[in-house]
């Protein structure tokens, strides 16, 4: 069985990587964000009265 060229298993390795590198991009971004709901009630604020 002939080995392959030190040149080849660069090829390999970047072609392997650059693949891996644009799965991981596509998957980013192929998902939907969803969207957030706005709250219907306003957080309400109390006022605590101190006396000192």
């Amino acid at each position: 069985m002939p080995q392959m060229a030190p040149l080849l298993w660069s090829n390999l390795f970047l072609v392997f990587s650059l693949t891996f590198i644009l799965f991981l991009i596509i998957n980013y971004f192929i998902k939907v964000p969803s969207k957030i709901e706005k709250l219907s009630d306003p957080i309400k604020k109390q006022e605590m009265i101190w006396k000192w």
